[in-house]
């Protein structure tokens, strides 16, 4: 009889056993990666290996701009590499903004093993080598993580100054997701608690969320937006890994928020949008309802497809 009664205790060991020991299999799932770096080929790049675990980062420089430039900080999704972000972010870098593209600790040819706490490392060494570089404006850096990298951008925007944060298709936190799947609290090794780092962050913000996400459901976007003090929601008509590049979307809401002058970069504005035109074009557009209330305004549809909360 007390074989029978410690049998569902046993069961629920094994299950907290497991869930303990593969979740980061889960949530990491690094995909192969070429041993040789295709920044190898492409001399303006300048390849810089971050922190103990010699994490491999990207660092492209702003064309155009003599002196210091605003840098974006790029975090990925958890199934990606840096190397799947090189093109996109060429032409970010020609329009006179540097971006430094951080690879997670584990991932392609980066030393250690991924965890909040290791790659929080990294993006620790990643803001102090770009603070002590010449080209680099200190008082613009900007991070944007997408999906697991807005974790990474969090932990980055909780330790360290940002001039602000965009979030792009990202959780409020692990544990929710991993409720679904029959794990709890003390059992979620890695949290990214993102919610309450967006409720302290006194910057911009800029939520990107994909209205038909099943895999982050768009209410963790709404919700980062409704804690955050400055933040703007796009909520696009996407999933989760099928949503369009928005490259030029978060462009023009740094030139907006003055993060970034109109005049920088050589190209004319490959990126840009003229401000009066926009302000015009979203007078005209429809109101979605129910819209937001409160300090945040209502809701539009937004110049370039997808809601807009302001």
């Amino acid at each position: 009889m007390t074989a029978l009664l410690l049998l569902p205790l046993i069961a629920v060991a094994a299950w907290a056993g497991a869930a303990w020991a593969l979740q980061r299999s889960v949530l990491f799932p690094a995909p192969p990666a070429s041993s040789v770096s295709p920044a190898a080929a492409r001399p303006s790049i300048e390849t810089i290996l971050l922190g103990p675990d010699r994490v491999e980062s990207w660092f492209l420089p702003a064309q155009g701009v003599p002196g210091h430039a605003p840098v974006i900080v790029f975090t990925h999704g958890n199934g990606e590499l840096i190397d799947h972000w090189i093109d996109a972010f060429s032409a970010v870098a020609r329009e006179g903004v540097s971006v430094l593209l951080v690879e997670y600790p584990g991932y392609g040819r980066s030393g250690g093993t991924p965890s909040e706490e290791s790659i929080t490392r990294a993006m620790l060494a990643a803001w102090d080598t770009l603070v002590a570089r010449p080209d680099v404006d200190s008082d613009r850096i900007i991070a944007w993580g997408r999906s697991l990298g807005g974790g990474a951008a969090c932990a980055l925007a909780s330790h360290r100054e940002l001039a602000a944060l965009v979030l792009e298709s990202s959780f409020t936190g692990v544990r929710p997701l991993a409720r679904r799947f029959g794990i709890f609290g003390p059992l979620v090794r890695d949290p990214f608690d993102n919610l309450p780092v967006v409720s302290e962050f006194d910057r911009p913000v800029l939520v990107l969320h994909g209205e038909r996400d099943r895999i982050i459901p768009a209410e963790h976007g709404v919700a980062l937006d409704r804690a955050a003090r400055d933040s703007e929601l796009v909520l696009l008509p996407c999933g989760h890994n099928d949503c369009p590049w928005q490259g030029e979307r978060v462009l023009e809401f740094l030139r907006r928020r003055g993060m970034i002058a109109w005049a920088e970069g050589p190209n004319g504005g490959y990126f840009q949008f003229h401000e009066a035109s926009t302000a015009k074009a979203r007078q005209a557009l429809p109101v979605r309802s129910p819209g937001r209330s409160g300090a945040h305004g209502r809701s539009v549809a937004g110049p370039s497809s997808g809601l807009v909360a302001r």
